[in-house]
């Protein structure tokens, strides 16, 4: 009889603040724009970039696998505290960022930070991070069916703003990784029919 094999234990090394720093100067670009889409404020999207490195250097059980999710799941907890996104009333009123708060920007870019502030986190969050709507709604205290409702009032907003009347538009994701290492751009493809 074949004795089995003894499955050697080896433990994850936890991340040390020299990660996190790494992670940080590595992956600067999209994390400081993810702050930027989620505030919609340079000024507070530095706030919210430099608060999150301070908190991730300061955790201390977070596996080394984990330190990019962590540094971005920081980013979004910081802005949802700094901005703290709700629902509008029945007709959503769009709260756009101040003119020339975010600098010369994409236009894509300018698409989603001129959204309305809770359909603005859902839109990063479901598109561009892919998380659920169970997530979405966990993140953002809300229900699952706001978080969809903000999602779809935004893509109308975005069809809108492309001029897309009555046409099928849908929002291809930028990359696998949301986010990660490039700029998002919003592209309008046929799929998902936006109804007026």
């Amino acid at each position: 009889m074949r004795r089995p094999k003894s499955i050697a234990k080896t433990l994850t090394p936890y991340a040390t603040s020299a990660d996190f720093c790494r992670i940080f100067h590595a992956e600067m670009s999209s994390l400081y724009l993810l702050s930027l889409l989620l505030t919609a404020d340079s000024e507070k999207a530095g706030k919210c970039f430099l608060e999150s490195l301070e908190d991730s250097v300061g955790s201390t059980s977070v596996f080394k696998e984990w330190v990019s999710s962590w540094a971005r799941r920081t980013i979004i907890h910081n802005a949802i505290r700094l901005i703290d996104p709700r629902p509008a009333d029945g007709v959503s009123i769009p709260h756009p960022a101040p003119r020339g708060s975010v600098g010369n920007v994409q236009a894509e870019i300018a698409a989603v930070v001129d959204l309305p502030v809770f359909e603005r986190f859902v839109f990063v969050l479901s598109v561009f991070e892919r998380f659920s709507d169970q997530d979405c709604s966990l993140l953002l205290n809300r229900s699952r069916r706001e978080v969809a409702a903000g999602r779809t009032s935004a893509l109308r907003r975005i069809a809108n703003l492309g001029n897309f009347e009555g046409e099928e538009v849908g929002v291809r994701r930028p990359s696998e990784a949301g986010l990660r290492g490039s700029v998002p751009f919003v592209t309008f493809e046929t799929s998902v029919k936006v109804e007026s």
